[in-house]
């Protein structure tokens, strides 16, 4: 019963807490944009761990988050191994890779209309296939180690970079273009000191919304064939051996992982597009 009161008093006491925040004078301010979710989340593990202790929900359904932090704890040595393998070998190396492509692509298809008619026509249909049909062939084809699980994640986050790039370039108007071409610019130069600077906020939307297809594709990867290790490998052997505490470890890893990913290229936008009215706007 206490572990009840103790899951309505966070909640509760979270909840008037933020209102009053989101209603202060420092309401938009940095500090209080970063307090906000911090509490709510807080607020969350509290009545998470409340609701599993006062109910007595068994570990093999839902574990308390001081189970999952015990869990890692134990686990440090295993989880950094698997960590390495997904995200760093996995995950990132085909989010270069995949960006990479997708934005020289996409510079290529600007510059040609017959691949802007020819190529994004493909480039969808191939965005709309399945994770799960073509994760096994392409483990196949790369075998099991991470150059598999990269190639995933090349596939996956290839055109939503390369949509976003392709509508960046297109972002600046015909006025604007006209008035490099009374300056006598060249294709390049009209491309390095106009069109690329006005597609940044564009591309960044992409890259952001890459990084968590990156982990996500590298995670589901490893379900099809992996050496033994990996945070995808280690999930579904645990799940099998009923080790809930050890996925969700892995599962709360992987969350950090990708929020930090999601956070550094968000740094880096607000860095490189620190003149869009979109940036200005959040100082």
């Amino acid at each position: 019963m206490i572990w009840l009161l103790v899951a309505l008093v966070a909640w509760l006491g979270g909840w008037a807490l933020n209102v009053r925040l989101s209603h202060s004078p420092a309401a938009n301010t940095r500090a209080v944009g970063l307090l906000v979710p911090t509490i709510f989340g807080l607020t969350l593990l509290l009545v998470w761990q409340g609701l599993v202790r006062g109910l007595n929900v068994p570990m093999v359904i839902l574990p308390a988050p001081t189970d999952i932090a015990v869990k890692i704890g134990a686990s440090l040595p295993t989880l950094w191994t698997d960590f390495l393998q997904t995200f760093v070998k996995g995950a990132l190396s085909g989010y270069v890779i995949g960006c990479g492509a997708a934005f020289v692509t996409a510079v290529l298809i600007d510059r040609s209309p017959f691949l802007q008619r020819g190529l994004l026509p493909i480039g969808n249909f191939v965005a709309a296939l399945p994770i799960v049909g073509i994760a096994p062939i392409l483990v196949m084809w790369f075998g099991f180690d991470w150059q598999s699980k990269a190639a995933v994640v090349v596939a996956m986050v290839f055109f939503p970079v390369l949509v976003n790039t392709v509508e960046g370039l297109n972002a600046t108007d015909k006025m604007q273009r006209d008035l490099m071409a009374t300056y006598s610019a060249s294709y390049g130069q009209t491309l390095a000191k106009l069109r690329l600077p006005a597609a940044m906020p564009f591309v960044f939307n992409g890259l952001k919304i890459a990084t968590t297809l990156a982990l996500i594709g590298a995670i589901v990867a490893e379900f099809f064939g992996s050496p033994i290790k990996g945070m995808g490998f280690r999930i579904s052997t645990e799940v099998g051996r009923l080790s809930l505490d050890m996925v969700w470890a892995e599962i709360t890893v992987a969350a950090l992982a990708g929020s930090a990913f999601y956070g550094i290229v968000a740094m880096i936008e607000k860095a490189v597009t620190f003149w869009h009215p979109s940036q200005r706007s959040r100082a």
